[in-house]
């Protein structure tokens, strides 16, 4: 039997293959569960074109906890608004193996909220 680790990372792999295919900048998420994580990356040029997390200091002085739904939804917004800088507006959503439901599922409502097309 195969650990979940290893069931989410063949998830994940299978779905940037078809990511990989459209052309678009894909918006990676990552989480453990002390903090969450999200980047737009290109993958043409294989480069981080922006990233946001609950590590970052104004991050930090918003949230106590970055563990949970209410710094998901922070997350969100900020990696939109870094992405409209950039002038990027559609991305592929990249939810690395994980199910669509709660930190995930939040953190992506935001990015939408805010401007980003996926």
């Amino acid at each position: 039997m195969q650990s979940l680790k290893l069931n989410r990372l063949r998830r994940a792999k299978q779905t940037r293959v078809r990511i990989a295919k459209q052309g678009t900048p894909r918006l990676s998420v990552f989480r453990t569960n002390q903090h969450i994580y999200a980047q737009i990356i290109d993958d043409r040029n294989h480069k981080t074109l922006t990233g946001a997390s609950t590590l970052e200091s104004e991050v930090r002085n918003e949230v106590s906890l970055g563990g949970n739904k209410v710094a998901a939804a922070i997350i969100g917004k900020r990696i939109a608004e870094k992405a409209k800088k950039l002038g990027i507006s559609q991305v592929a959503f990249d939810r690395s193996g994980y199910k669509f439901h709660g930190r995930v599922k939040v953190l992506a409502e935001a990015a939408r909220d805010n401007g980003l097309k996926f």
